[in-house]
C-alpha cells in the first residue's frame, strides 16, 4: 500500500514539473526530484524509465551527482521564463501583479545563473 502512495505522489509530481516547463510560477527541479525519490521507494520500473528518459533523465543525473545543469538547459529555461512572465504579464489585468511576477523571475534567473555549469567533455578541449 505505502509503494503505491508513492508512485501516485511520484506521478502527481512528475505531472506538477511537466506544467512547471511551462508556468513560470510553478518550479521544475524540485518536482522531478521529489518524482525522483517517491520513485525510487515506489517503484524501481518507474524510478529506471524517469532516469534514462531522454528528456529528464540527463538533467536528474546531473543534479543528483552535483555535475550541475547544462548552459544550453540553462540559456532555454531562462528564455522560457521570462518569455512566459512577459506574455503573462501583457495579460494581467493589473499593474501589481505584473510586478509581482517580477520576483520569481529574478529568483529563478538568479538561481540558474549561479547554479553550477555542467561542462561537457568535448567543451574542456577547446
Amino acid at each position: 500500500m505505502i509503494k503505491i502512495l508513492f508512485n501516485v505522489a511520484g506521478t502527481v509530481a512528475l505531472t506538477l514539473a511537466i506544467i512547471g516547463i511551462f508556468l513560470p510560477l510553478l518550479p521544475t527541479t524540485p518536482f522531478l526530484l521529489l518524482a525522483s525519490a517517491c520513485f525510487v521507494r515506489g517503484s524501481e520500473r518507474l524510478h529506471r524509465w524517469m532516469m534514462r528518459n531522454k528528456i529528464f533523465g540527463p538533467y536528474l543525473v546531473n543534479l543528483q551527482n552535483g555535475s550541475g545543469i547544462p548552459l544550453r538547459a540553462k540559456i532555454i529555461a531562462i528564455i522560457f521564463l521570462w518569455t512566459s512572465l512577459a506574455i503573462s504579464a501583457w495579460f494581467v489585468p493589473y499593474a501589481w501583479v505584473s510586478v509581482f511576477l517580477l520576483i520569481p523571475g529574478f529568483g529563478v534567473t538568479i538561481y540558474l545563473l549561479r547554479s553550477k555549469t555542467l561542462v561537457r567533455v568535448d567543451d574542456r578541449d577547446h
